[in-house]
């Protein structure tokens, strides 16, 4: 019997060789009828016998494309019409979006293979793409998913690649990307100035050398621009630091393969496979041990200074894989930026901005149409856990349980990334960075109108965070729409809930830097119930000063002294041996007393992280931050194995009725912790032992806390929850004490995970 059927598709379905799969699978069941894309997804319809119709069905889910997926299939039998043949029509540009956006892919094994095949035409040619890897997000204009809508229209296709384009056996069939030497994007290599002196190959060859000579070359990749230093050249590595402005914080590596991050730090089978992963993304490796460090893994290196660990990534894109086995080492390859600004994606806008650093410029004449940071994983308790989304991740959807049609999202303050609501898909940014300046400003700007364009969303409602000084709140306010804020922890906690796609009650552990609370205070150690859209403050740290604001939070030995004087009025000013106190003249000691007397320019917290960061200055590693979370993570890094001892935290009622529910039920109070810190430092007990059992103290009060509020499921999130130690410690203490915890896995627990959080709140999509 003959049977029609009509099939539409909702996934990620464009991008990813999808019509050629269909095309094939259908001729060979001897089908007639069509494939085609529409802004909603792929369409098909099929017409033959009813057992050809229903394997086309079964095997279009098992047999699918590998870097596609489908959401929703929904078919309907029509009447036959009589096709006999199959093709694939042009697509529709009518009708409503409902597809998503592939991430940018890294090569796959056929074109690493083609490229470095002698008799191929893409012989050593840097952009070799084909339907199955190459640059997505980065090069779409809009949708659908065709060339004239990509930053490739320009690219006229050869005779040879239009016949590829053409051809349904072939690998590029209907790859909007396919390029070669003949008609494609071409390198060319260039001085501060813009004066070209090589280009194609030779450019590639003539950067190489220059980066084995010790020059920074800022090189654009797929999302943008990075700047490149050969990694075990240390004075190459800090006159990268110095005109980069980027004192202490880590620089992140390139290596050729796995064996050559083998020989710098360990990898484990998991860490192995996200280093091979489609996404390439950064991941988060532990150096290898005292004796068999070489080169930029070696403790001495300025790499990453007194860091256990090394952020390495292997080649994201065909010219990466050149450029690095011409260079036969690991290079630093960080963010083409400035301080506090997004990456460059423009040729001239790079040469303006990095032109004072960079000595030699490898560009390529492709355009960049938004930006793409490297994403950051490590692997922790088993699992992936991201700590940038950006390239390879962005902007796939975390699903949600229930329509948010409609709402914007605009994220906080650090670590900024937006999102758009569609239907029960909430579309996250790539991660954006800080709102410090116009730069990054007029990047947030792009990025909101770039996913209400390509989601075709038109914002009805617009969430941000309480903090009423954000920029992102300020924008809020200036939209014209309706607007509704979101407590900072409290969204920290729904985006985790999305994560882990959970409904109904839980405790939310949210422990991060900085918070603004309902009561006008940093809060910032919380432990919220909630069910999604409302929560109750179960318990918080107690509150101490920090002396100068914002300078508090740069300068870790002032919140030190803060927190003495919360505990020890006066007299804290008496302990002048302490590693905080000594860092100040009397004059400043003297200002000091007054702005915590007076409560003068000292906000009061209950953050975590500046708790951190008071015992980091206090056990004498770091006085003044050089970049965000450097104090704690000094201290993470400090932390003896093994150890099983902890301060104590008592857990107490606060000492006035309750008239809110964002005042606590109980206090988490630091003071028996701070008094037996104090001992131990008095005593002269190594760092190593003071941090353990410091943070085993904070587990600890965490684990009380949940008997207390008899909770089964506690979720973690925030930004101390990227402290390794604290999270797996954390969890197994959940759970022998029967527990069921859970943490971040593919959205980040810092900032960048806050604006899911404002649309899962907002849209009450975490209620049971």
């Amino acid at each position: 019997m003959t049977t029609r059927v009509h099939i539409a598709l909702r996934g990620v379905v464009q991008g990813v060789g999808f019509r050629p799969f269909v095309y094939r699978l259908a001729t060979g069941l001897g089908l007639g009828g069509w494939v085609m894309n529409s802004p909603a997804g792929v369409f098909i319809e099929a017409e033959g016998p009813r057992e050809a119709v229903d394997e086309l069905l079964l095997r279009i889910g098992s047999e699918r494309p590998p870097l596609s997926s489908i959401q929703s299939m929904e078919s309907t039998l029509l009447d036959p019409v009589g096709a006999t043949t199959f093709a694939i029509l042009p697509s529709d540009s009518s009708g409503e979006t409902g597809t998503l956006v592939l991430p940018d892919i890294a090569p796959c094994g056929d074109c690493l293979a083609e490229m470095h095949d002698p008799s191929d035409r893409r012989y050593r040619y840097p952009f070799t793409n084909c339907t199955h890897c190459g640059p997505r997000f980065t090069i779409i204009e809009s949708l659908p998913y065709d060339r004239p809508n990509t930053s490739m229209k320009a690219f006229t296709m050869c005779p040879a690649c239009a016949a590829e384009y053409a051809d349904p056996g072939n690998r590029r069939f209907h790859a909007q990307p396919i390029a070669c030497p003949v008609c494609g994007p071409r390198l060319a290599l260039g001085d501060p100035r813009g004066a070209v002196s090589a280009e194609g190959d030779d450019a590639l060859l003539a950067a190489a050398a220059l980066l084995r000579d010790g020059r920074i070359v800022a090189v654009k990749g797929i999302g943008g621009f990075q700047l490149m230093v050969d990694a075990a050249n240390d004075d190459a590595v800090m006159r990268l630091r110095a005109r980069k402005m980027r004192e202490g914080k880590p620089f992140a590596l390139m290596a050729a393969d796995v064996e050559a991050v083998r020989r710098l730090c360990e990898v484990s089978p998991l860490e192995e496979r996200a280093l091979l992963s489609p996404e390439a993304p950064i991941v988060l490796l532990a150096k290898r041990r005292e004796g068999q460090q070489a080169g930029a893994a070696r403790d001495s290196s300025p790499v990453a200074p007194g860091n256990p660990s090394l952020g390495i990534m292997l080649p994201a894109s065909p010219m990466h894989h050149l450029l690095m086995e011409a260079l036969g080492a690991p290079v630093v390859a960080t963010s083409g930026n400035l301080s506090d600004e997004p990456i460059c994606i423009d040729n001239d806008d790079a040469l303006a901005r990095l032109g004072r650093i960079a000595d030699a410029f490898l560009v390529h004449d492709r355009p960049v149409v938004r930006h793409a940071d490297d994403s950051i994983l490590r692997v922790v308790l088993g699992r992936e856990l991201i700590m940038r989304r950006a390239r390879g991740f962005a902007p796939l959807p975390v699903p949600l349980h229930a329509s948010t049609e409609g709402m914007l999202a605009v994220g906080a303050h650090l670590k900024n990334t937006v999102a758009v609501s569609r239907g029960t898909n909430a579309f996250l940014s790539q991660h954006l960075g800080d709102l410090e300046t116009e730069q990054s400003l007029a990047a947030f700007r792009r990025s909101i109108a770039d996913l209400t364009s390509m989601f075709d969303v038109k914002p009805v409602r617009v969430v941000s965070d309480m903090h009423p000084d954000y920029l992102s709140s300020g924008f809020a306010r200036a939209s014209g729409l309706p607007a509704v804020s979101v407590q900072h922890h409290h969204a920290h906690i729904a985006a985790c809930m999305a994560d882990n796609d959970l409904r109904g009650d839980v405790l939310g552990i949210s422990w991060d830097g900085t918070g603004y609370g309902p009561d006008g205070s940093v809060w910032g150690g919380e432990f919220l119930l909630t069910d999604g859209p409302s929560y109750e403050r179960a318990a918080t740290f107690r509150q101490f000063r920090l002396p100068g604001g914002d300078r508090a939070i740069r300068e870790p030995r002032r919140q030190a002294i803060g927190l003495l004087y919360a505990h020890l009025g006066d007299e804290a000013f008496a302990l002048g041996t302490l590693p905080p106190l000594r860092t100040f003249g009397a004059g400043e000691i003297a200002n000091l007393r007054t702005m915590l007397k007076g409560g003068i320019n000292s906000p009061l917290t209950s953050s975590a992280g500046r708790l951190f960061d008071a015992v980091a200055s206090l056990a004498g590693l770091r006085q003044v931050s050089t970049y965000e979370g450097e104090a704690a993570m000094a201290l993470e890094f400090a932390v003896a194995a093994g150890v099983d001892e902890a301060y104590a935290l008592t857990v107490a009622a606060p000492g006035r009725e309750r008239e809110t529910a964002v005042e606590p039920r109980w206090i988490v109070d630091w003071s028996a912790m701070l008094g037996a810190l104090l001992e131990d430092i008095d005593a002269g007990t190594g760092t190593p032992l003071v941090s353990a059992r410091f943070h085993n103290g904070l587990v600890e009060c965490a684990v009380e806390v949940a008997r207390r509020v008899k909770r089964e499921r506690v979720v973690l999130s925030g930004g101390c929850f990227q402290n390794r130690y604290l999270l797996e410690r954390m969890v197994r203490r959940l759970g022998e004490e029967g527990f069921r915890a859970y943490w971040h896995q593919r959205v980040p627990p810092n900032d960048g995970g806050i604006a899911l959080g404002q649309i899962a709140v907002a849209g009450g999509v975490t209620k049971s």
